[in-house]
């Protein structure tokens, strides 16, 4: 059946397990984001490896995002594909097929790639000199995070010096992610080790401008640090993903008025059926390891208080406390995902709710466009 059929279907009449949008909670969340940076110097660049959609990507530019980032060369391909301009692919493209796609993808949009290492640097001067093309550049900075990146300051300006005499490339700053500071638990425990984040990425602009090298771009942050970026006004764009949905475990890592990270509010959730009951304590869903990520923990059941457990690939088992009634046979049980990256990397759409999960109906039907763009 085509899903545009199913439009108007009450949210708990869905199939299941469904990855469903609150939409009137989310354009909340991308309106909150674009309310808060406006006018502060710090521009939106949305990271889609969390919706992996040009629809969604076009959504926040709509709201004064500069564009997107892209972990993958083939995410940045259906980006371009679904009409999206601006992407900055923010991990290192260093095999040569992936540089001969990166430049063909260069001539259909305004594009940028980090590199981290000379030899890095020279591959792709290479790759841009071969296709007559051009790409713009940031030097990979480590503020960190301890992946990849040329360690902060006078180093990260030595690479960016390079970079700057090779033909085909144009450099225009540097990128200064620190991904681990996202999730510290606890408000002020997660500004404190920001803070030496900070002054790495305040170092590592001071080494550019001294060497007379563009900072013109200075990307990185993200939703757990938004605060502390636009304050600290060192960085130019805000490379966060999250905020649009706001997992469990992002929920949890504590916000300035107590345990709850609630400047964001959730609005991504699965749907699933209670497909077993096979004790008063214990009902199984249809939701297992393929339609819920489990990397950053369990997932949080949203109607009911229980404790899930993995139960396979397709089922999920939920343990009933004592006193609490036990769900039926047939009853749909809605989760809130731990991560919402991965778990969106499952599904092949979004049901878009309109009108809460409890009472709300199918408005549109989303493709997940991106998902397993891993190469």
């Amino acid at each position: 059946m085509p899903q545009n059929r199913l439009i108007g279907t009450p949210v708990r009449g869905l199939d299941t397990p469904a990855l469903l949008i609150d939409l009137d909670a989310m354009e909340r969340n991308l309106q909150k984001m674009a309310d808060r940076l406006a006018g502060g110097g710090l521009r939106l660049r949305a990271h889609s490896k969390t919706h992996k959609s040009p629809i969604l990507a076009r959504k926040q530019m709509e709201l004064g995002a500069v564009g997107v980032c892209c972990q993958k060369v083939s995410e940045a391909e259906v980006m371009v594909a679904g009409g999206v301009q601006d992407i900055l692919v923010s991990s290192e493209v260093v095999s040569p097929p992936k540089l001969r796609r990166l430049m063909a993808l260069a001539r259909h949009a305004r594009l940028m790639v980090v590199v981290d290492d000379p030899r890095g640097a020279e591959l792709l001067s290479e790759a841009a000199c071969e296709a007559g093309s051009g790409i713009g550049v940031l030097v990979d900075v480590d503020v960190g995070q301890g992946r990849c990146g040329v360690p902060p300051g006078a180093p990260a300006a030595e690479v960016g010096k390079f970079v700057d005499s090779l033909p085909g490339l144009d450099l225009r700053g540097f990128q200064a992610y620190e991904g681990k500071a996202q999730h510290i638990d606890g408000f002020e425990a997660r500004r404190k080790m920001y803070e030496e984040a900070t002054a790495r990425i305040r170092e590592t602009a001071e080494g550019f401008a001294s060497a007379g090298l563009s900072t013109r771009v200075r990307s990185g942050g993200g939703t757990g640090t938004w605060r502390w970026d636009l304050e600290a006004g060192v960085l130019s764009e805000l490379q966060s993903g999250s905020y649009l949905f706001m997992d469990a475990h992002y929920c949890s890592v504590g916000g300035p008025e107590g345990p709850v990270y609630d400047d964001f509010e959730p609005s991504l959730f699965v749907l699933t059926t209670v497909v077993s009951t096979p004790s008063s304590d214990r009902v199984v869903v249809d939701g297992g390891h393929k339609s819920l990520s489990s990397d950053s923990g369990w997932p949080v059941c949203k109607d009911i208080e229980v404790v899930y457990s993995a139960g396979g690939d397709e089922h999920g088992i939920l343990t009933i406390p004592a006193g609490y009634p036990r769900p039926d046979l047939g009853d749909t049980l809605l989760f809130q995902p731990s991560h919402c990256d991965t778990t969106i990397n499952l599904h092949d759409r979004y049901w878009g709710i309109r009108g809460g999960m409890s009472g709300g109906v199918l408005e549109t039907v989303w493709p997940v466009a991106a998902r397993g763009m891993v190469q």
